[in-house]
């Protein structure tokens, strides 16, 4: 088998494919070839002869030139960047391990909040010893309503999560789902038409939502106006959820207390937005599944997955 990989990312190191990932790659699945394309040229020119490929992004018509394409394989968890045609009944394996990544990730960015870690930071800098004014600002994840709009594979380890802090749960799914070996008595399960009916009492919202035609717009300005005042928002999944202009009008009327926000309507952010400069709001340049490891539990992941299949 001869397999042709192409992950090559500007901005991110940990989202290149090095020579120690092949050689962790070939123990798993010995006896084949595995190809390293630098760039696009070098890819196409091997794509030919490939029966399987490990890619970021994948093009239709790259098909045609490609007839001995078994597999098609991305660390990506959404099906965003691969295009192929459809009912051509090729196989696509998309990653599902990102979860306990995008888990430290919100449970750092919640008590990022609770403790008021912002606020320390810019009294020390003034050298102030700031002990009350920073303790009326501490808050406590204990016994807070954590909902997670898209309780599925990662939404469920980001509530995994949260409840050693003794958070309760409300997952938030379009079907129905097994509950969780975790949950307890205080956690439950609904459906996105029950939505408005959960916001009320949501202490935290957490988006874990794909893009696409489904999700886009979900979220408007009517469901952040449900939200208590206290409540923080955190979106890991995709930036059409709701529109930019209702979660800064929701920030900026003081609907809700703050966001941390890592995927965008537009990216790159616009310098324009002015959501860089609420002090409420934390971004991150969707990285929130960013780790020195992201490659290799990728590669672990594969090469399960494909000696099933082989």
């Amino acid at each position: 088998m001869k397999t042709l990989i192409y992950l090559t990312h500007p901005h991110v190191e940990a989202w290149n494919f090095q020579d120690r990932h092949r050689e962790q790659f070939s123990r798993h699945l010995p006896g084949g070839s595995v190809v390293i394309c630098r760039n696009s040229k070098e890819f196409l020119a091997e794509l030919p002869t490939a029966e399987g490929v490990i890619v970021w992004y994948f093009k239709r018509e790259w098909q045609k030139i490609s007839p001995q394409l078994k597999w098609i394989a991305t660390p990506a968890a959404g099906n965003d960047w691969i295009d192929v045609e459809p009912g051509s009944n090729l196989p696509v394996l998309f990653g599902s391990f990102h979860g306990q990544m995008m888990a430290e990730s919100v449970l750092g960015a919640a008590l990022y909040f609770c403790k008021a870690l912002q606020f320390s930071r810019d009294l020390q800098k003034k050298k102030k010893w700031g002990r009350v004014k920073i303790s009326q600002r501490i808050t406590s994840l204990y016994q807070k309503r954590v909902a997670i709009l898209g309780f599925g594979h990662i939404g469920q380890i980001i509530g995994r999560a949260f409840k050693p802090f003794g958070c309760r749960l409300t997952g938030v799914k379009r079907g129905a789902v097994e509950l969780p070996d975790y949950f307890d008595g205080g956690d439950k399960i609904v459906l996105v038409d029950q939505l408005m009916e959960v916001l009320p009492e949501t202490d935290h919202l957490v988006f874990v939502l794909p893009g696409g035609v489904e999700t886009e717009g979900l979220f408007t300005r009517e469901h952040f106006r449900q939200l208590p005042r206290h409540c923080i928002v955190y979106n890991v999944g995709r930036g059409n959820v709701y529109r930019e202009d209702d979660i800064v009008h929701a920030l900026r009327e003081k609907q809700i207390a703050g966001a941390y926000l890592d995927v965008f309507e537009t990216e790159p952010l616009p310098e324009t937005s002015e959501l860089w400069g609420m002090e409420n709001v934390l971004i991150q340049p969707h990285l929130s599944a960013a780790s020195p490891h992201y490659l290799d539990l990728f590669i672990e992941e594969l090469a399960l997955k494909l000696k099933n299949k082989l």
